[in-house]
């Protein structure tokens, strides 16, 4: 158990990878402060968790493309459960198409959820990791974030600015003992994976499921001031590999 007072906050947290994590976490004994635009999907997820698992759940609908939604998370999040253990971004957006085709608006959108908000949100949450017991920050990336695939130039590029600054984080964070860890799935079957590559097959693709046991194994494993990346594929023939 990582223990009844320990405390979660998940972006994207209403469904796909974001939710198996929460559920995951809950499991294993995590308070959680779940975040995501649905707010009714996010209640439903929120009161479903709490009965399955008997830990607290508080749903914090939020937008993460608006910059007044960072301080308000965590500020939410510290005055249910008095601090924050851990942090999970996981929330993202894509794209599919030519990088000739995309307008400012959509750039600084997916930028906005991809990378700027998880960089800020970790700010915020910086002074409450520092004081916590076992305190650690696991971000969300993708293979694209290592490697380019053709018509997904702004997913791509925000995930390569999400991993660059993990990197650093984790070095700046480590003298007080949080933990770092970036998770860069290929192809997970989620309903966003489904919309931008509807010609992979399913059964090809990870399960949110197996991620969320990386995440449950990072979380129990014991150890302090750890570097640590995984790179997960499952078809080297995937777009997402």
């Amino acid at each position: 158990m990582a223990g009844g007072s320990m405390t979660a906050l998940v972006t994207g947290a209403s469904r796909g990878i974001g939710l198996a994590i929460a559920r995951e976490l809950a499991e294993v004994g995590y308070n959680l402060a779940l975040v995501a635009r649905n707010e009714e999907a996010l209640k439903q997820v929120a009161a479903d968790i709490e009965t399955a698992c008997g830990v607290h759940v508080k749903p914090v609908p939020a937008d993460l493309a608006q910059e007044e939604s960072y301080n308000r998370i965590v500020s939410e999040t510290v005055a249910a459960f008095g601090g924050i253990d851990l942090l999970v971004n996981c929330a993202g957006l894509a794209q599919q198409g030519s990088f000739t085709e995309v307008v400012p608006e959509e750039w600084n959108k997916i930028f906005a959820v991809n990378a700027k908000a998880p960089f800020f949100i970790c700010k915020e949450a910086l002074p409450y990791l520092k004081q916590s017991q076992k305190p650690i920050i696991i971000n969300i990336a993708s293979v694209v974030g290592f490697k380019g695939y053709i018509n997904q130039s702004v997913y791509s590029s925000s995930k390569h600015a999400l991993t660059g600054f993990t990197k650093v984080l984790a070095k700046e964070v480590q003298p007080f003992g949080i933990r770092v860890h970036l998770i860069s799935p290929g192809g997970v079957a989620t309903e966003m994976v489904t919309k931008m590559r509807p010609d992979i097959k399913a059964d090809e693709l990870l399960q949110p499921e197996e991620i969320a046991e990386i995440v449950r194994f990072l979380v129990t494993r014991k150890g302090r001031g750890t570097i640590d990346q995984f790179y997960l594929r499952r078809y080297s023939s995937l777009a997402f590999d």
